[in-house]
């Protein structure tokens, strides 16, 4: 893994719209998804995450056209999720410029979607988004945007995602998310102590550089994602980049 973190943008889109809510609940409208995806490509963004959050729910597939608007205008590595099932959607989100496709639900239901997928188009281009919660005295995996508990412990889920060819792990706490009291350190060191694959942070990044540090020196965390903080410009990538450089901690774009 590189010891350089990436920061990365998360635009969370629903009905073609980028949203941003608490705890996966109380949605509100944060910004037009092509314009913020511009911003963040000639803002010092490493990366940028296209979720489509209802679509597993509403039983739809992902806004290819809009993931093609998107693509258009970024020159940074694109992951794009939401209602995707099978080896077609790949393929499909795939031809509309993503670089990587991110399953959530689809991967709990269907395991082999994984091994299917990174055989087919190579680890690197899966990620297995996973969100979490505690339960009692452990963590919980969810599917359906949050709304069902599977039963399966964290700890036992990322392993078998890293055994089965997933190349990446998007980590986010439910417990944490959109809360803005910083990432899940306890959750993140379970899953990034347990496999051999880069983990993304997700879920509870406030608009203070001191989040990010944490993160970073206190798990194993490879990059940190967040999404109101940069929407609303509360925390611009760049100064937070600067930040980390005052702190020790190498990203992987240069600060300008």
């Amino acid at each position: 893994m590189s010891p350089c973190k990436r920061i990365i943008p998360c635009l969370d889109v629903k009905e073609g719209k980028t949203v941003k809510g608490v705890n996966f609940e109380n949605l509100k409208y944060a910004g037009d998804a092509v314009e913020l995806a511009k911003k963040y490509s000639n803002s010092g963004a490493d990366e940028l995450v296209f979720l489509d959050i209802t679509a597993t729910n509403e039983k739809r597939k992902t806004v290819v056209e809009l993931v093609e608007k998107v693509s258009k205008n970024i020159f940074i590595p694109f992951t794009v999720g939401g209602g995707i099932s099978d080896i077609e959607d790949f393929k499909a989100i795939l031809r509309a410029g993503a670089d990587k496709i991110s399953i959530n639900s689809a991967a709990v239901k269907t395991p082999s979607l994984i091994s299917n997928a990174a055989s087919y188009f190579g680890s690197q281009c899966v990620v297995v988004a996973i969100d979490a919660k505690r339960c009692d005295d452990d963590f919980y995996v969810f599917i359906n945007a949050g709304k069902k508990n599977t039963g399966l412990k964290l700890a036992d889920w990322a392993k078998q995602v890293e055994e089965l060819g997933a190349g990446e792990i998007l980590l986010t706490s439910m417990d944490f998310d959109g809360t803005q009291k910083g990432f899940d350190i306890d959750m993140l060191n379970l899953v990034s102590k347990s496999v051999n694959i880069p983990v993304i942070a997700s879920g509870g990044a406030g608009p203070y550089s001191k989040h990010f540090i944490d993160v970073f020196e206190k798990t194993n965390a490879d990059a940190a994602l967040a999404a109101s903080i940069f929407h609303y410009d509360t925390l611009p990538v760049l100064k937070l980049k600067d930040e980390l450089q005052k702190a020790g901690i190498q990203t992987r774009r240069l600060v300008k």
